[in-house]
């Protein structure tokens, strides 16, 4: 399995074009210990030369210009064929807007996800005619190309603009999902949103080759401190990295070969090379991705160490 991550930031993007948080303010200053970020998205090969999009970023046309695995091959002949979405956060969806161009493509989403899309009559820029759209139930596993996928429930929430009085937050359904996906004896997890670390999850991403998860907040009161908003990382449907609760804690012991965050938002001093807070994640065993990662596994990351492959990092 293939995977490459198009962008590792949360929404925004990383530096955040209105902030000089003490991160941000890092990248605006060009300080060489930060990376600029684009908002997360990754795509995965599918298929012998054929991409799928898991989750379109606002950033899409900028991550494609910068990563030749997904660019077009011909006249009108792109290799992505499919996007996957895991929940309708606008960091997730609004790139779907960049594939309006009548390339043929399917986009796979849980019935909650689908009903965002259909009710948004923008999307209808995505003529159906050429754009399929399927809906897949939790559980329900599904093919794209010779790679088999399959939608989990995550604690989790409805998108922001969602958000009425009666919000719930860390319900299990299909508004914030994860995703399983194996091929060629490879099995990679995604789960780029995600409120609470629990035993259904612990089970959920064991014995997998790979974990991508939600790196968004190292404490959950962080973006508080940093004086940019009033939320804490759990009350957006975030579990933080740090303390009681934290991922860092709560997947100790966890089974998984390579373990690496993504959504990473732009107040996390993790982004910060050397920092003490990313000296700990390291230390823990976890990545930090960053745009352009390209993670290979199974057999593909064998002959990628045959022939000597500099591009991309194998497990």
């Amino acid at each position: 399995m293939r995977i490459v991550v198009l962008g590792s930031a949360a929404g925004g993007g990383f530096p955040q074009w209105n902030c000089r948080c003490p991160v941000c303010a890092l990248a605006w200053d060009r300080d060489p210990r930060v990376k600029s970020r684009t908002q997360s998205s990754i795509a995965i090969e599918t298929g012998d030369d054929r991409w799928t999009l898991f989750n379109a970023s606002p950033d899409l046309r900028s991550q494609i210009l910068a990563t030749p695995q997904v660019q077009p091959r011909g006249l009108r002949d792109s290799p992505i064929r499919s996007v996957v979405l895991t929940n309708g956060d606008v960091d997730h969806v609004d790139g779907l807007i960049t594939l309006r161009e009548r390339s043929p493509l399917t986009i796979y989403a849980t019935s909650e996800i689908s009903a965002i899309i259909d009710a948004n009559p923008v999307y209808g820029v995505l003529a159906k005619d050429v754009v399929a759209r399927r809906t897949v139930d939790l559980g329900a596993t599904f093919q794209i190309d010779d790679t088999t996928i399959e939608f989990f429930g995550v604690p989790g929430k409805v998108p922001l603009y969602m958000e009425t009085e009666s919000l719930k937050i860390g319900d299990v359904g299909g508004d914030t999902v994860g995703v399983d996906v194996r091929r060629g004896g490879s099995r990679l997890v995604y789960i780029p949103g995600c409120a609470v670390v629990n035993d259904e999850v612990r089970a959920r991403v064991e014995g997998a080759d790979a974990l991508l998860f939600d790196g968004t907040v190292f404490d959950d009161d962080e973006m508080q401190r940093a004086g940019v908003g009033v939320k804490t990382g759990r009350r957006m449907g975030h579990v933080p990295l740090s303390g009681a609760g934290g991922s860092l804690e709560e997947f100790k012991g966890v089974n998984v070969g390579r373990k690496i965050y993504i959504h990473i938002n732009n107040t996390n001093p993790i982004l910060i090379e050397g920092s003490p807070q990313r000296q700990a994640v390291e230390a823990a065993g976890w990545e930090v991705s960053e745009d352009g990662l390209e993670v290979a596994l199974g057999d593909f990351a064998g002959a990628l160490q045959a022939h000597g492959d500099r591009g991309s990092t194998a497990a």
